[in-house]
């Protein structure tokens, strides 16, 4: 498997975002955002999504040059309209203003509309921590999971982050979707011909699968915990929650009205409001007690719980944002490794726009 530097891949993912419109602003903040996934290990999230953006942008579905505006607001809540500007521009903007509310009102919440496909939800929560804040981060997605006890794609993989910042420790950095896996893990798993663990779908008449094309035969993403003897209620419920802050409370398209990542997927009729949905949350903790006393608890909660002994077979407890941490420090060092369709891929993004991979 090739392994490129990051330097080398951010080079060229911001030579795209460039070619495609946007200022060299916006091209720096999105190229760090994407890349923030292939750091951290979240692979389909990162460099692999890079032609999806930029087939949005040719079908007029990502515009490269928003006015990104607050559209309504009280001291501690603001709405956002992204003018179907890039996710991964508009979401860290939104969560530049929850941060800022906090700074005034001790807490900031922000809900998105007129936007697309963000990234990784734990980047966002992670821009609180350096202001001694707690990050919230969630987004509605397409719709390709079934609720508990339906056939029917109602909801999207709906991820949520908490970031949560500690003192001597690395800060706990939670980031999951709301189904058993993202989608993401499905388009690993095609390009290697693989299939999917049982749980993680089913077939268009509900039964339990484990082909990767699944979605590609009208069959379904499972809710968190697959059925509902597993907890998928749960995983249904915590999905709906990210929907409704997300969209329903913005004004976006939500539920099976998502507008759809594949550009060749038309949009969905019908659409009850613009473009995906994200929301946002910005905690100060000196609002609840000081900071440097949360802190020292934290560090105290995160050794003792890693400390926990742990069940046969395996080494170690993990804190939520460990894998990620350990991930980031050895691909700055080693360099990312992309497999062969990826590169092609952007070979191909190389060429509609005349650059070099």
């Amino acid at each position: 498997m090739p392994v490129y530097s990051y330097d080398h891949l951010y080079t060229f993912t911001f030579q795209v975002f460039k070619s495609i419109g946007c200022s060299d602003e916006h091209a720096t903040t999105a190229t760090t955002g994407l890349l923030a996934a292939d750091l951290r290990g979240i692979d389909s999230h990162g460099v692999a999504r890079l032609s999806g953006y930029t087939r949005l942008w040719e079908a007029q579905r990502i515009n490269a040059a928003p006015n990104i505006q607050i559209v309504h607001e009280t001291p501690s809540t603001a709405v956002v309209d992204g003018d179907a500007g890039l996710g991964l521009v508009v979401a860290p903007f939104a969560m530049q203003v929850a941060i800022e509310k906090a700074k005034q009102a001790g807490t900031g919440w922000v809900s998105v509309r007129n936007t697309n496909h963000f990234g990784i939800a734990g980047h966002h929560a992670m821009m609180a921590l350096s202001h001694d804040m707690i990050g919230m981060a969630m987004t509605n997605a397409s719709a390709l999971v079934a609720p508990t006890f339906s056939i029917e794609r109602m909801l999207g993989t709906n991820p949520i982050a908490v970031a949560i910042p500690a003192n001597r420790q690395p800060a706990f950095v939670a980031d999951f979707a709301t189904t058993t896996a993202a989608n993401g893990k499905l388009e690993i798993l095609q390009r290697k011909n693989a299939d999917t663990p049982l749980g993680w779908v089913q077939d268009k008449d509900g039964h339990p699968s484990t082909d990767a094309n699944i979605l590609k035969k009208q069959g379904a993403l499972l809710p968190l915990g697959s059925d509902r003897e597993h907890g998928s209620h749960k995983g249904y419920a915590l999905g709906s929650i990210v929907d409704i802050f997300s969209a329903v409370l913005s004004g976006a398209s939500y539920g099976p009205w998502a507008p759809p990542f594949p550009a060749y997927v038309p949009m969905p009729e019908n659409m009850p409001g613009k473009g995906l949905g994200h929301f946002f949350g910005a905690m100060r903790i000196d609002a609840f007690r000081p900071a440097d006393e949360f802190k020292e608890h934290m560090d105290n909660w995160i050794q003792r719980f890693r400390s926990a002994t742990p069940a046969e077979g395996y080494d170690k407890v993990l804190i939520p944002g460990d894998p990620e941490r350990e991930m980031e420090a050895v691909r700055r060092e080693e360099g990312i490794p992309l497999v062969e369709t990826v590169v092609e891929d952007l070979k191909a993004v190389a060429g509609k726009f005349s650059l070099s991979f």
